[in-house]
């Protein structure tokens, strides 16, 4: 009978233990805290300001990323119309150039010879204009027949023809015809740049022959260099021509170049998105053709409730307001903040709750959260 008394009291008292256990345990889970009360004292120390939110004409900021780009006309491929061996060039990659500078000396016999032709054929077309005249007058007394100044007659239009075409062949190596002559004859010709703008690319090196079909330098005109955008279908009812756009880097952000919406594309791409070209209000050096670029576009203000920045704080990566629940008791609740401007942000509950009906604190909900957070730590 002992055996079963002191079983039973056992049995009771580890009981006893397990529930104080589970109550102490209850009691350590506590809700996290939204709310904080100050004192007068308190209130009087801060600098607390709240009232009413009220609607404020604020622009959206649709942010963008593309690349710069450069028009077809204003990159240019160096190439010579009848090839030859690479004499001489001291063009480097970034290089400035100027309109007409010689950007590369060429050699090749060709050149000898199409200037050979051009004086023989030259020498040849005074033989055949002197006996085209004569023919002509002999004919005209029947001292000769028709046929033979028939066939003056096409030797020498056979021979200005000639004459001709090698005129335009010198000239589109860079050879001048009028100062050509038996003393000036050289195997080599220049190539000049035909703008004004920065070397792009080097793709030969001295002593290389190259054909006419290969590209020698490729030069980049920056007076109309823009930034080519990709924006997505959704997004275009928000654009138009003349929207100002401001480009950034992501190495440097802080560095805003302002540019205005020049072209709208009017293809959709496999992922519907269109190609929008902006061009650059003022050209720096430092954008080169292919460079990344992020971009924000201002987007038509529209009326919205917005809070003054110091009413908004953010904690472990929420943004969050205080609200007025009574007399010096005030309430932390998690928004949606969208745009920004002038030091006010466009707020929105994510329940849906009236922003009409509430009470906010405009100024000092940093020291709330302080305050809060504090009190928590010291609990």
């Amino acid at each position: 009978m002992k055996k079963y008394i002191i079983l039973l009291v056992s049995s009771a008292l580890l009981m006893s233990c397990g529930s104080e256990t589970k109550t102490e345990n209850t009691a350590t889970v506590a809700p996290e805290e939204t709310t904080v009360q100050l004192t007068d004292a308190q209130l009087k120390n801060i600098s607390l300001t709240t009232g009413k939110l009220e609607l404020k004409s604020i622009s959206s900021i649709l942010k963008v990323n593309g690349t710069i780009d450069v028009p077809p006309q204003n990159l240019v491929s160096v190439s010579v119309p009848l090839g030859g061996f690479l004499k001489s060039t001291k063009l480097l990659p970034g290089m400035h150039i100027f309109k007409g500078d010689v950007i590369a000396i060429m050699e090749d016999q060709q050149y000898i010879q199409l200037q050979q032709d051009y004086l023989t054929t030259a020498v040849n077309l005074k033989y055949t204009e002197a006996d085209y005249n004569r023919q002509k007058d002999l004919n005209q007394s029947k001292a000769t027949s028709d046929k033979a100044f028939q066939q003056a007659e096409a030797d020498y239009t056979n021979q200005k023809i000639t004459l001709k075409s090698l005129n335009e062949k010198l000239k589109l190596i860079g050879i001048n015809p009028e100062k050509l002559n038996e003393n000036t004859i050289s195997r080599s010709i220049s190539i000049t740049s035909p703008i004004d703008g920065y070397v792009s690319k080097v793709n030969v090196n001295i002593g290389k022959y190259v054909n006419s079909t290969d590209v020698l330098f490729e030069l980049v005109n920056p007076q109309d260099i823009h930034l080519g955008l990709t924006v997505f279908e959704k997004d275009l009812d928000k654009l138009f021509i003349g929207q100002k756009v401001f480009a950034y880097t992501n190495n440097n952000p802080g560095k805003k170049y302002p540019c205005d919406i020049i072209l709208i594309g009017k293809d959709l791409s496999d992922e519907r998105s269109v190609e929008v070209h902006c061009h650059f209000e003022k050209y720096d050096k430092s954008l080169i053709p292919g460079m990344f670029m992020n971009a924000e576009v201002e987007v038509e203000p529209h009326n919205a409730f917005v809070i003054p920045n110091d009413g908004l704080v953010r904690f472990e990566g929420k943004e969050y307001v205080f609200t007025q629940l009574e007399n010096k008791k005030y309430e932390m609740q998690e928004v949606e903040t969208k745009n920004t401007e002038n030091g006010f942000t466009q707020i929105s509950f994510a329940d849906s709750t009236d922003i009409r009906s509430k009470i906010f604190v405009t100024k000092g909900a940093y020291t709330l959260l302080m305050k809060m957070k504090n009190t928590e730590e010291g609990e």
